[in-house]
C-alpha cells in the first residue's frame, strides 16, 4: 500500500461541504451512508435523484423541469433535464457587491483587481456591443487572448444571450488559431494587441491580421490593448467599456443549450471542436468546486492556465461560488522560478492550482517554498495536465507545505470536467488520485471488458453524466464523436487513460492508453517509466516511446538533461537498472538517448505521439498544435534507433 501522506482531521471532514451533502442525502432520503464510498455508490444508483440534488445544493439559477433524464441507458443520446431552462453567465454574475472577483496579475507587475458589481457592469456593457454587431443565440464569439479578466467577461457577455464562445490564447500561431476558429466560423473575434512572456513583449497583430483575413465569418474585430500599441482606428475595449451601464438580460436556454466549444490538441490532424452545454458544465462545475474542492466564498482561487486550455474554463465557473479568482498571465518562471509563491504569499492563495510539469519543474529548480514563503492561508494544491508521480506527492508534501491538500485530478478537454479528482474527507496516499468524482461510473475495464482492482486496464465512465458533450461541431450523424470514445466499448465511455484501481478506492493513471508501449505483448504505461528516471538528478524531463523493431516493440527513451550533464554509459546503465528494479525488466529501455527539447502540446503535455511518429518517418499532421515544434527535428533519422 502507498505511503499515506495526508489525512483530514475528524473535525475538518465534518465542516465539509462534501460531508455535510452525504448527511444530507441521508436524512433527505432515509438512507444510510458511512462514507464517502457509500455516498458515491448511493450517487450512481439514484443518479437522476443525485444530480437533482446537486442542482438545490449549488443553488443552480434557472427552472430544472420535472423530468431529469431521458434515454438515460444510451450515451449519446442521453438528455439531461429536458425541460430547465437557464442561462450559464446568470450563475457566475450572481453576485453583484464590491468583492474582487478577480484579481490580474501580469508577469510585468501590473495589478489590478475587478469586483463582483464592476464584472456584472462590464459583462453588460460588452453584451450591448455583441448585441450592436448582430450577434444572437447560436452564433459563435472567438476570444485569441490572455488570462485577463476581460477573457472571462467576453466569455460571460457571449453567453448571457446564449452564444457559442470559443477561446485560444496569444501564444497559438496563425495556423494554430485558423485551425479551430476557420472551422467554428465566429461572427466576432476578440483579440489583444500582444502578450508579456519570459520578460518580452510580444504583438501578436499581425497573425490576427492574417486569420481575420481567411476567416470570411468575422464580421467584426474588438481590440484589447494589452501592450497599448492597438490602432486607434480600430475598434477598442476601452471606447466600448467608456458607455453608460445599459440592463444585462439574461437569456434562458435548454440545459443543453451550446456554451463553449473547445479543441482537442490536434496533432493528428485538424483538432476536433468538442461542444459543452451550459447545463452540463453548470451543474459539473459546481459540483466539483462545491464539494470535491470545498470552494466557498472565503477562498481565493488560482489556477495557472492559459485561455486555450479547459482549465480557463473549468477556472472562471468558480464565480458561482462567490470566491476571489486570481487570474496570472506570463511565465510561471519570470523573473525567478519561485514567482508564483510570490504571488500566493502576497494575495494570499487558500487553492493553488498547477500543473504536474510544473511542480517538477520547480523541482528541478530547488525551490522550497516551505523555507522562503509564508503560504499560511494555503489550503489546497491542485495537480493536473499529466500524472504527477509519486515523487511530485512527495516534493509537495516536503518542501511546499506538510499540512495541504493535495488535490491530483484527471479528466479533460473531452468532458470539461474531471473523472477522478480530490475528496476533503479521505486521505491522500503517495502518487494516487484520491476518488471517482460523484455521479460519475468510472471504472478500470480490462480488454474483456471487466472491472478490475490493482490490474492495469482502461479507463471508462460506464453510466451517461451531464458534462459529456452534446457533439462535435459539423460531426454529422455523431460519427466522429461515436469514434472518439466508443469504439472501444460499446456505449461505454473510454476515455484513454491506462489506469489501476487501487484498494484505497483510488486511483493511478499510467499514461495515456494510445501511448502505451507493448514490448513482448505486455502493456505498459509510459508514466511508469518517468517516475523512475526523474528521480536521477541529471536528468530534468523524459519522453518514452515503443519502437517497431525485429517484428515486436522496444522501448526507447529520450531524456533532458540539466547543464554540464553527460549521458555517459555509467549514467544510461544506472537508469536502465533502475528503471529494471523498480518497474520490471520488460520497462527497460532498449536505447537511452539525449536531446535538448521535447515536443509539448499549447497545453504542456508531451507528444508522444507525436515524436513516435517521427521516429517512424511518419508525417506529424498538424505542427501547429505543439507550443515547440521545432523540437520534433531532435528526434529525426537518429543513428542510434538504426541499430
Amino acid at each position: 500500500m502507498n505511503e499515506k501522506l495526508w489525512q483530514p482531521s475528524p473535525e475538518a471532514i465534518e465542516a465539509s461541504a462534501l460531508d455535510r451533502f452525504r448527511r444530507h442525502i441521508e436524512q433527505s432520503f432515509d438512507v444510510s451512508l458511512a462514507d464517502y464510498a457509500a455516498l458515491h455508490e448511493w450517487s450512481i444508483d439514484n443518479r437522476e435523484l443525485f444530480w437533482r440534488e446537486v442542482w438545490r445544493w449549488c443553488n443552480v439559477v434557472g427552472t430544472p423541469g420535472a423530468t431529469t433524464l431521458i434515454n438515460g441507458n444510451r450515451f449519446i443520446e442521453a438528455g439531461w433535464f429536458p425541460e430547465a431552462r437557464l442561462n450559464f453567465a446568470e450563475n457566475l454574475l450572481a453576485r453583484r457587491d464590491e468583492k474582487a472577483a478577480f484579481v490580474s496579475l501580469l508577469e510585468n507587475g501590473e495589478r489590478r483587481a475587478v469586483s463582483y458589481g464592476e464584472l456584472h457592469d462590464h459583462t453588460a456593457k460588452l453584451a450591448a456591443w455583441l448585441r450592436s454587431q448582430g450577434v444572437q443565440a447560436g452564433d459563435r464569439v472567438a476570444a485569441w487572448m490572455p488570462n485577463i479578466p476581460e477573457t472571462a467577461i467576453s466569455m460571460l457577455a457571449a453567453s448571457s444571450m446564449g452564444a457559442v464562445f470559443s477561446s485560444c490564447s496569444p501564444d497559438f500561431g496563425a495556423n494554430g488559431a485558423l485551425d479551430r476558429f476557420g472551422q467554428i466560423e465566429p461572427k466576432v473575434l476578440i483579440a489583444c494587441d500582444g502578450y508579456h512572456y519570459a520578460g518580452k513583449r510580444i504583438d501578436v497583430r499581425s497573425k490576427i491580421a492574417e486569420v481575420v483575413a481567411q476567416v470570411p465569418s468575422i464580421e467584426a474585430v474588438l481590440w484589447v490593448p494589452v501592450l497599448g500599441v492597438a490602432d486607434d482606428a480600430q475598434t477598442s475595449w476601452n471606447d466600448v467599456m467608456q458607455s453608460e451601464v445599459p440592463e444585462l438580460s439574461f437569456e434562458r436556454l435548454p440545459f443543453d443549450h451550446p456554451l463553449y466549444i473547445l479543441y482537442s490538441s490536434g496533432t493528428t490532424g485538424k483538432p476536433k471542436c468538442i461542444v459543452h452545454g451550459a447545463g452540463g458544465t453548470l451543474l459539473q462545475h459546481a459540483k466539483e468546486h462545491r464539494l470535491h474542492l470545498d470552494l466557498s466564498e472565503d477562498d481565493t482561487l488560482f489556477f495557472f492556465t492559459t485561455a486555450g486550455w479547459m482549465m480557463w474554463n473549468w477556472l472562471i465557473s468558480a464565480l458561482a461560488t462567490g470566491c476571489t479568482i486570481v487570474l496570472f498571465d506570463g511565465s510561471p518562471f519570470h523573473p525567478t522560478p519561485e514567482a508564483l509563491w510570490d504571488m500566493a504569499q502576497s494575495e494570499g492563495v487558500t487553492v493553488f492550482g498547477i500543473s504536474a510539469k510544473y511542480l517538477q519543474g520547480i523541482e528541478n529548480n530547488g525551490v522550497k517554498p516551505c523555507e522562503s514563503h509564508t503560504l499560511d492561508p494555503l489550503r489546497m494544491i491542485i495537480s493536473t495536465g499529466s500524472t504527477l508521480p509519486h515523487e511530485g506527492f512527495r516534493y509537495v508534501y516536503r518542501d511546499i507545505k506538510e499540512q495541504v491538500h493535495l488535490v491530483s485530478m484527471t479528466g479533460g478537454t473531452d468532458i470539461l470536467s474531471c473523472f477522478i479528482l480530490g475528496n476533503p474527507t479521505q486521505p491522500v496516499f503517495a502518487g494516487e488520485l484520491q476518488s471517482a468524482g460523484l455521479g460519475m461510473d468510472v471504472q478500470v475495464w480490462n480488454d474483456d471488458g471487466h472491472s478490475t482492482e490493482g490490474v492495469r486496464g482502461e479507463l471508462v465512465c460506464v453510466q451517461p453524466f451531464p458534462s459529456a458533450p452534446i457533439g462535435f461541431w459539423n460531426d454529422e450523424n455523431n460519427a466522429r464523436y461515436r469514434a472518439a470514445y466508443f469504439e472501444r466499448f460499446e456505449n461505454v465511455w473510454a476515455h484513454g487513460d491506462f489506469a489501476e484501481r487501487t484498494r484505497n478506492d483510488g486511483f493511478i493513471i499510467h499514461g495515456r492508453s494510445d501511448a502505451v508501449l507493448n514490448p513482448g505483448g505486455v502493456r505498459i504505461g509510459t508514466a511508469e517509466i518517468y517516475r523512475q528516471v526523474e528521480t536521477f538528478d541529471e536528468v530534468m524531463e523524459a519522453v518514452c516511446i515503443g519502437q517497431q523493431w525485429d517484428d515486436d516493440v522496444r522501448v526507447v527513451l529520450f531524456v533532458v538533461l540539466r547543464d554540464n550533464a553527460v549521458l555517459s554509459e555509467e549514467l544510461i546503465n544506472r537508469i536502465r537498472q533502475r528503471i529494471r528494479e523498480q518497474a520490471s525488466p520488460r520497462h527497460m529501455p532498449a536505447r537511452v538517448i539525449a536531446v535538448t527539447d521535447i515536443p509539448r502540446t499549447m497545453s504542456g503535455k508531451i507528444a508522444e505521439l507525436a515524436v513516435r511518429d517521427v521516429v517512424h518517418g511518419r508525417t506529424v499532421k498538424n505542427t501547429s498544435a505543439l507550443a515547440n515544434p521545432e523540437a520534433l527535428g531532435l528526434f529525426q533519422d537518429l543513428p542510434e534507433l538504426q541499430v
